[in-house]
């Protein structure tokens, strides 16, 4: 088979952050009897399921750890490492900070796909991470059955503008740097659904860089912070408002959503993720049609 013909999606049974664990089952794979470890420079760990890790320097200086990696969500194997890369960098942002390197995470099929699709796939994260001002300085790969990849970033941050998925105060306006329906659509192409007017735009998305989280770290009025990628918008607004304490009204016309996602949705071009957001998320939220829900619960990657 030529690699023109090669569809990426064929060769993994789930797609992008879509792939996600599901929040009840990952809290089974979390618990842990053992004493947990306290590093009073630790201050941001896993007790939010906030974006990223960050350790306190001691200077005035932040050091902020994430990983995040994937199956492909599209078929271009560059498209789909650019995404990758993407997403996983846009953690930082979500900190508030500054991404200052990267190293590669590859698992490939390589009986099965040739080494000249995973090298396009590593040239799409490569350009990512040129466009984030970073190096690709290295990484780990391993023969895994599915095509998987994604990035172990790491960023800096001034201690004092650390941005918490944790820290909202009541009374803060929601603001989302990018349209839901991410799932939607690319479940939509390949279902082949997908009109020729709307072939791209899901794509296009997935590869803008969330440069502005960086920019927004430095605004005072700004109190938390993060990505909306596999849990869904209605799943990563619960965790901010679990954290906080707070509660959230969304207003549904109000939501930017990507062209023609409410008519997919009525075709039943929604992805399994969704279902799995509403069964862990659902119970916190108010009543809403299956429509609404879909979208709301629609797992983004490399979403706002």
């Amino acid at each position: 088979m030529s690699e023109q013909a090669i569809r990426l999606t064929q060769y993994s049974h789930g797609a992008g952050c879509g792939c996600k664990i599901s929040p009840k089952v990952l809290e089974t794979i979390l618990h842990s009897e053992q004493a947990k470890f306290v590093d009073p420079n630790l201050l941001v760990g896993n007790e939010t399921r906030d974006d990223a890790a960050v350790y306190d320097l001691g200077n005035g200086t932040s050091i902020i750890s994430t990983t995040d990696f994937f199956m492909p969500i599209v078929d271009n194997p560059f498209d789909f490492g650019r995404i990758a890369a993407t997403n996983a960098i846009s953690d930082i942002f979500a900190m508030g900070g500054k991404p200052i390197m990267a190293i590669a995470i590859l698992g490939w099929p390589i009986n099965t796909l040739s080494p000249d699709i995973a090298r396009e796939v590593t040239e799409g994260g490569r350009f990512a991470c040129r466009q984030a001002g970073i190096a690709l300085a290295g990484g780990h790969s391993i023969d895994a059955p599915e095509p998987i990849f994604g990035l172990a970033v790491t960023g800096v941050v001034p201690t004092e503008r650390v941005k918490k998925n944790s820290t909202a105060q009541a009374g803060c306006k929601l603001f989302l740097t990018k349209p839901l329906g991410i799932g939607v659509l690319t479940t939509a192409e390949k279902k082949s659904l997908l009109k020729p007017e709307h072939q791209g735009l899901a794509t296009e998305v997935m590869c803008r860089m969330n440069v502005a989280g960086a920019a927004f770290a430095n605004i005072d009025g700004v109190k938390a912070m993060t990505d909306v990628t596999g849990f869904g918008l209605l799943g990563h607004l619960s965790e901010m408002c679990q954290g906080a304490g707070v509660q959230a009204l969304l207003c549904y016309q109000d939501i930017p959503k990507l062209p023609g996602v409410e008519e997919y949705i009525a075709l039943g071009a929604v992805p399994g993720g969704t279902e799995r957001n509403f069964a862990s998320y659902g119970h916190l939220m108010g009543d809403m049609s299956r429509e609404v829900r879909s979208l709301l619960c629609d797992p983004q990657t490399s979403g706002g």
